[in-house]
């Protein structure tokens, strides 16, 4: 017996809940239900959109589908653009109401698709078409995301800089819905808002090794307040490399470094002294520069005190934009091992650096442990992101702060009920 494919799944003997397009009825119907063919139920049916040629839904007001015929009930409905976004919508209990809940497009195509049922489990259909208007106001908010395209460590985190501040929460959480990170493979991750213009997005760990990761902004044409609206943004693509962590020990003066979980070197160094120790926790490796000029007074050490030190390094390794470092200090090759002289940075000797600075790369985690130091700053000092642990991490989301951990709203959109 050759029928559609339906894809949606049988809930209950009653009721079939299918896909505009598939042929079904009730279970206790006369007839084979995947034989029969749905009735047009534009007489069933009434929706608030537009009627006539030329004119276009206000993109401000939701959509609404209801039943007309007491003997008849709405089944399913789903809404998509052209390229294919749904839009989430409610069904009441009884079947007699849909509504729309989440905003629609500016300017868009969108397809609307209705199935129902009469009393006797016969199947109804019913697709519409409708344009959405223009916005009436030029204000936009674009989305820039980061870091570059190429490849990083599995610390990276995903930044999404916006070019207007959002503050209201219901706002901030349709920027957020629209905002899609993609992994493969895929890991449970989520976004936090870091202030009005700037957000993160991590994974509950860290990536995993040689995952590649897409992000792209869904805002374009959608509403975000009366005088603001989405506007088009670049999507981005970065790949993840190896797992390549260095765990500095500063009471035992050394530093592991760990590549897909099995040891490659341990490495001598000094770090922070006292009154500039090193800080503790999660750093992520913001870039590499062979040769940098250091000087105390880039961070308040007075010219000329007994701290004050004007240096050539080389083979630094950044971890904070404050100027901490992990780079080649043959002045300390003494203590490096034995004791802590820096005044903050992690130092080493110049072969062991220059090893290091061939086999770390941004986006890879340097972390510190048993420092006196304070621990990484969380934002705005470098990428202190894996600090804070996963529940708080959470609370700064606009869509799941508070919520029970688990798939997020965009993850739980794309779960939807296996084909029959």
């Amino acid at each position: 017996m050759n029928h559609t494919p339906r894809t949606r799944t049988v809930v209950s003997c009653t009721l079939l809940v299918i896909a505009l397009g598939a042929g079904g009825t009730a279970c206790g119907s006369g007839g084979n239900p995947l034989t029969a063919k749905p009735y047009d139920a534009s007489d069933q049916i009434s929706f608030n959109g537009p009627s006539g040629d030329g004119k276009k839904a206000d993109p401000d007001k939701p959509l609404e589908v209801t039943a007309e015929d007491d003997d008849g009930r709405i089944t399913d409905v789903t809404a998509t653009d052209a390229t294919g976004r749904y839009v989430t919508g409610e069904l009441n209990a009884d079947g007699t109401r849909w509504h729309s809940t989440s905003p629609l497009a500016a300017n868009a195509h969108y397809t609307l698709r209705v199935s129902t049922e009469d009393e006797d489990g016969a199947p109804g259909r019913k697709v519409l078409a409708f344009d959405t208007s223009r916005p009436t106001t030029k204000k936009t908010l674009k989305v820039t995301f980061g870091p570059k395209s190429g490849k990083y460590g599995v610390g990276q985190p995903i930044t999404a800089e916006l070019d207007r501040p959002v503050k209201d929460k219901a706002q901030r959480a349709i920027v957020e819905r629209a905002l899609r990170v993609d992994s493969v493979p895929a890991v449970d991750g989520a976004w936090h808002w870091v202030d009005d213009k700037e957000l993160h997005y991590r994974p509950k760990d860290y990536w995993p090794a040689h995952a590649t990761v897409t992000v792209h902004s869904n805002l374009d044409g959608v509403k975000i307040s009366d005088r603001l609206w989405g506007a088009k943004s670049k999507p981005l693509k970065i790949g993840i490399g190896d797992r390549v962590i260095a765990l500095t020990d500063a009471s035992s003066h050394s530093m592991t470094v760990y590549k897909n979980g099995e040891e490659i070197n341990e490495i001598p160094v000094t770090t922070g002294k006292p009154g500039f120790e090193t800080r503790n926790g999660v750093k992520v490796v913001l870039g590499k520069e062979y040769f940098v000029r250091m000087r105390g007074t880039t961070v308040g050490i007075a010219e000329g005190s007994a701290d004050s030190y004007d240096l050539p390094v080389y083979y630094a390794t950044r971890v904070t934009w404050s100027g901490e470092y992990v780079h080649a200090a043959p002045w300390s090759v003494g203590s490096q091992g034995y004791e802590n002289v820096s005044h903050g940075c992690t130092g080493m000797s110049t072969s062991n650096a220059e090893w290091f600075f061939d086999h770390i790369n941004e986006g890879d985690v340097v972390k510190v442990v048993n420092s006196n130091g304070d621990t990484m700053e969380t934002f705005g000092n470098g990428f202190g992101d894996w600090n804070l642990g996963w529940k708080k991490w959470r609370s700064g989301s606009a869509l799941i702060s508070g919520t029970p951990d688990g798939p997020s709203p965009a993850q739980v959109a794309r779960l939807r009920p296996e084909s029959v």
